[in-house]
């Protein structure tokens, strides 16, 4: 798949998720085999510009390319600056999110909020394909609600407004994340334009990744709440797609020295006092289903200090492989 002049490896994308897809992650994903890793959301404001929490979102340090940052904001002259802003400092692609259904980001009228406004999507989009040079795509929902399902005319409006790709998560902004998501609406949109289509939602496994690509039609796959814990599926995903066959399950100490990896990007990143506070919902996901996994998470969410953090990790991957 290209995006622009980008040839990505394989089109089996990583979602943006505020608070869980920061540059460790991000990292480890794409070593995994994930073709492209988004962002987590960057706002438009930009009285936020200079606020930690901006810039570890911008720190894309050590990252294979091509870097796609995802902006979010309901004002087209705002959202094209912040394109500007992110080029200068390294973005290669920007995404741009009408997906989120946050409560904070839809009361600003951003996020998935914006479906309900189809006129101003459009005026978002053609101000940020002509505010940069690299490619820009967006990332929606199916609709504001069951009954107003409007992917098709978004859709139709992004593509011609010069977006090059669509990500379509497959539940409306009043779903939430609740309910099965429905692709019948992915499929339609596929049908409609010219440009790649990505679907996302409710992908878990390497047969629901075949599934929901022969269900939708569509050019690629996103993958979200399914990764937390689990790099390795993009791997699992990326060699079933292309053989048929199954790749086994990473030994405990693959997973052990992941998860260490990925807590020695978090500690780097946010410090140590932050770091092990973020470490700890990672840790939870690596060993929810792992023996006397609870344990661990018990005893790693009371510490503050990242060595004994990391050290009782180690610990119970070393237990667990023996």
């Amino acid at each position: 798949m290209k995006i622009g002049a980008y040839a990505l490896p394989n089109a089996v994308f990583v979602a943006p998720m505020a608070g869980i897809t920061d540059r460790p992650f991000r990292r480890l994903a794409r070593r995994y085999g994930a073709g492209l890793a988004v962002s987590e959301m960057i706002s438009a404001r930009p009285e936020l510009r200079a606020s930690r929490k901006t810039l570890l979102r911008m720190d894309h340090a050590g990252e294979p390319g091509p870097v796609s940052v995802q902006i979010a904001g309901a004002d087209p002259a705002m959202l094209a600056e912040a394109a500007r802003f992110n080029v200068e400092r390294g973005a290669q692609i920007i995404d741009i999110n009408m997906g989120c259904p946050a409560k904070k980001v839809c009361n600003v009228h951003a996020g998935s909020a914006l479906l309900a406004n189809e006129a101003l999507v459009a005026r978002i989009v053609e101000a940020v394909v002509a505010a940069v040079e690299v490619p820009v795509t967006v990332k929606i929902r199916t609709g504001p609600s069951r009954e107003r399902r409007n992917a098709v005319r978004i859709a139709r409006l992004v593509e011609a407004a010069g977006a090059q790709l669509l990500s379509i998560h497959g539940r409306t902004r009043a779903c939430m994340f609740e309910g099965a998501a429905e692709y019948d609406t992915i499929a339609e949109v596929k049908t409609r334009v010219g440009i790649p289509v990505i679907a996302n939602g409710d992908v878990a496994t390497p047969e629901q990744a075949k599934r929901v690509l022969e269900l939708t039609g569509a050019d690629g796959i996103m993958i979200g709440r399914a990764a937390q814990g689990r790099p390795w599926l993009f791997r699992e995903i990326t060699h079933y797609l292309a053989t048929g066959t199954h790749l086994a399950p990473p030994a405990p100490r693959e997973m052990g020295a992941v998860l260490v990896e990925h807590l020695d990007g978090l500690y780097d990143l946010y410090g140590d006092e932050q770091g092990t506070r973020v470490a700890r919902k990672h840790i939870g996901w690596t060993v929810r289903e792992l023996p006397g996994g609870e344990s661990l998470r018990s005893a790693v969410n009371g510490m503050t200090v990242a060595q004994a953090q990391r050290a009782a990790v180690n610990d119970y991957f070393e237990r667990l492989a023996a």
